[in-house]
């Protein structure tokens, strides 16, 4: 507030102390101090040096007025209508009235100045105290001039926030208030628009949930990202600090300021709201064209933003209150049941905790163990390959009739069940029609059941093909038609049915639904939430390992599908395994090749580079496929098969590599070379590759150990083309 006279009465109690009078003030430069700093307009014409006299000739006789003229020229002794044209209409009738002896004033004139760098309107209050001599002649006039500026924008925001909070009070929802904020501040401020975001968790992504524009302006509701409004946008509003741009394209880098122009904003002030320590929300101000923000407009804009918080708050509390009440009503009807029920919860938590524990340890162990144990099943079927050469001497006879024939089949079931257990099975899809294979699996069902279970099947007329490894696809069908079995104490109607052309919510796609129901006993309703955890069985000790339905659960998953259950306790059970239909494929042509071509190659013209770290089953490999005419070469790690590869001489027709391998190891090796080399193929095989298990073979031919001799030329052939 700027004061610059105390009042006409303490002017003309000076001039009687210092006895001056018309005659007696004589020149300006020889006024005393103390009437220079106390007159901030006289009317010079009054005075001997003068020899006119009204309103148009007031004159400034000293710099009071210079902090409310701003950048102004100092303007002493220069008629005040050409200094503040502007104000000048309004002042001139009050000046005439001061001269002609009435003390006159006007409250919160409104006046544009120059403070701040640029224009700014500011209010102020003048009072006008004519000044008389001994005789009562009007000598001229003191101006008392008060900035009111503050207080009238303070009661302006206040106003404005009253209005605001009554509109508001009626409001039920969050969107509600802020719809009604938004508006009112648009129409207040003379904005383009107005908007307010909810933040993402990250502090970075925001999404308007609402705004208000004015006629012509763009919409702004959307999902952004902070970064993309440049690093002062995030370390302010990050920081709890307001973003004040007056003009993006003077004030921002180009690429921040296309950001801003690209949804219609040249001026913006952006109020974050910080709470619980993160920034939650923001509430922004725009305008279209370049706009100097005042400080008053940056306080309304922080005060409605915490104001709207605190109503949605209130809102939000009533909601919550309500909610409360009924909750507690129900919880005090139904309180015992409540206890107990989350107590049963809580013990179902704490088991299926501690199966997830068991399963992560077994599956690692598992995974550990498969590769090595089938390495040692290869060299079995390997030795059983060697043990048919007629030419054998008894010594070399006794050393392959210390592994037995049946022990391959057993250790590859149980590297199987292993493997299927821990989910980490490597599956080898295929594209197949599925109604012959579950006809025949039917058909062996039928009999193993017994006679008193009927097996019905139901498949589509149309044939329904489908994407699945075939042996796990029969594992899970098996398991599921002995399981259904077993719930109807071996006494009762088994239907296996194949539906095509099916939906699962929330998944893409169509699958085909193959279904095992039985007219068994059912299962408990708080037994089905458990029925694929690992390790859980309802059987009799010594009946079953509760690996069953886990193993099909694993399947469904791991071949981009999913099982249901449905059952009603003593009407029967229902499941239903989902998996991914396909499209018929391509008939492929009719060979002509020799049957005993994939058995038979003609070595000289093939040679293999065999990529296994394991001597024994290296030797084996390249045992077997010396003997069928091929050459071979053999590297213990990938990096040593990409040396060979590189040499001058290496030229080779096929690479035949583990996956598991020191080193970059055996997928790797064949990623690369599927970039360098293209026409070149290569077979991976493994006992156990984690890789494998999740990824698939990412288009490599595969070949899983224990593999026989014939396999291993079979797959040679398929993919050099003999």
């Amino acid at each position: 507030m700027l004061k610059w006279l105390d009042g006409g009465g303490l002017m003309a109690e000076r001039i009687r102390n210092h006895n001056w009078t018309r005659t007696s003030l004589g020149p300006l430069e020889a006024w005393p101090d103390a009437l220079k700093t106390t007159v901030a307009l006289c009317l010079a014409s009054r005075f001997p040096q003068a020899v006119l006299w009204g309103p148009d000739l007031i004159t400034l006789h000293n710099d009071a007025f210079l902090p409310i003229l701003g950048q102004k020229p100092m303007a002493l002794g220069t008629p005040f209508r050409e200094v503040w044209q502007e104000a000048w209409t309004s002042i001139s009738s009050m000046a005439e009235r001061a001269l002609a002896g009435e003390a006159v004033y006007i409250e919160d004139f409104p006046l544009t100045i120059d403070r701040n760098g640029g224009p700014e309107k500011a209010y102020f209050t003048f009072c006008y105290s004519p000044i008389r001599d001994h005789d009562g002649q009007v000598l001229g006039m003191l101006d008392t001039v008060t900035e009111t500026t503050a207080s009238v924008l303070t009661n302006q925001r206040l106003n404005f926030l009253d209005t605001l909070g009554r509109a508001v009070t009626e409001a039920t929802d969050p969107d509600q208030i802020m719809a009604i904020t938004t508006g009112m501040l648009v129409d207040h401020l003379g904005l383009s628009s107005c908007a307010y975001a909810v933040m993402d968790p990250d502090q970075d992504g925001f999404t308007i949930c609402g705004d208000a524009v004015a006629p012509g302006s763009p919409r702004l509701v959307g999902h952004y990202h902070l970064h993309d409004f440049g690093r002062l946008a995030v370390s302010r509003l990050r920081s709890g600090l307001a973003l004040v741009i007056n003009d993006n394209l003077r004030e921002l880098a180009a690429e921040e300021a296309a950001t801003f122009q690209a949804i219609g904003i040249t001026a913006t002030i952006c109020m974050p709201l910080i709470k619980g320590g993160r920034l939650t929300a923001l509430m922004a101000i725009h305008d279209r064209v370049p706009r100097v923000w005042t400080g008053d407009e940056q306080a309304l804009i922080s005060d409605v933003t915490e104001r709207c918080w605190a109503h949605i708050q209130r809102v939000q509390a009533n909601a919550e209150v309500r909610e409360a009440m009924a909750a507690l009503e129900a919880l005090n009807a139904h309180l015992e049941h409540r206890v107990e029920e989350r107590t049963t919860q809580l013990l179902h938590t704490e088991a299926v905790l501690r199966q997830t524990q068991k399963l992560e340890a077994i599956g690692q162990l598992t995974g550990g163990v498969a590769h090595d144990f089938n390495n040692l099943l290869t060299i079995i079927r390997s030795s059983l390959h060697f043990l048919q050469r007629p030419n054998l001497d008894d010594k070399q006879r006794a050393r392959y009739l210390k592994t037995m024939a049946d022990s391959v089949d057993r250790g590859a079931k149980l590297t199987g069940q292993l493997l299927a257990f821990a989910r980490r099975q490597a599956l080898c899809p295929q594209v197949f029609e599925a109604g012959p294979r579950l006809e025949a699996m039917a058909d062996m069902l039928d009999t193993v059941t017994g006679a008193r279970v009927q097996v019905e099947l139901e498949l589509p007329q149309a044939p329904c093909h489908i994407r699945a490894d075939l042996s796990q696809l029969e594992t899970a069908v098996i398991n599921l038609m002995l399981n259904g079995r077993d719930a109807m104490a071996g006494e009762g109607t088994l239907r296996l049915r194949l539906q095509a052309d099916q939906h699962m919510p929330g998944q893409p796609g169509v699958f085909a639904a193959i279904s095992v129901t039985d007219s068994g006993v059912g299962i408990a309703p708080e037994l089905l939430e458990r029925i694929f955890d690992p390790f859980f069985t309802t059987k009799a000790p010594g009946e079953g390992t509760g690996l069953g339905l886990s193993q099909v659960f694993g399947f469904a998953k791991q071949s981009g599908g999913d099982v249901k259950v449905n059952s009603v306790q003593g009407q029967g059970t229902r499941f239903t395994l989902y998996l991914p239909q396909e499209t018929a494929p391509a008939a492929a042509p009719a060979s002509h090749t020799d049957d005993n071509t994939h058995a038979q190659p003609v070595g000289a013209r093939r040679r293999i580079l065999v990529v296994e770290d394991n001597p024994d089953v290296g030797s084996f490999t390249a045992q077997i496929l010396q003997d069928h005419g091929y050459r071979i070469s053999w590297a213990s790690s990938a990096e040593e098969a990409l040396t060979q590869l590189n040499d001058p001489s290496g030229h080779f027709d096929a690479v035949f590599s583990d996956v598991v391998t020191p080193g970059m190891g055996g997928l790797a090796l064949a990623r690369q070379l599927r970039r360098q080399r293209p026409q070149l193929p290569v077979i991976l095989t493994s006992g156990y590759s984690e890789a494998i298990a999740e990824g698939g073979h990412q288009g490599f031919a595969f070949l899983a150990k224990p593999y026989s001799a014939e396999q291993v030329c079979q797959m040679l052939g398929k993919v050099l083309g003999d």
